[in-house]
């Protein structure tokens, strides 16, 4: 429970410091979100799961 709890700080984290630094950019982006189609954003959510996955066993190994 403690690495969830952690892992969602960093996830906090890191979102924070991307909309302090870049605002514009990350506006910019999230209004490009409309422009993809809900099966792609579907196969790269898959993906990232995966890889995320991946990483998270590689460590705990």
């Amino acid at each position: 429970m403690r690495e969830l709890i952690i892992a969602f700080g960093l996830f906090l984290f890191i979102e924070g410091i991307l909309y302090a630094l870049f605002p514009s950019k990350m506006k910019n982006m999230l209004s490009r979100l409309n422009e993809v189609s809900n099966s792609q954003l579907r196969i790269g959510g898959f993906i990232f799961s995966i890889i995320g996955f991946i990483i998270i066993w590689y460590i705990k190994r």
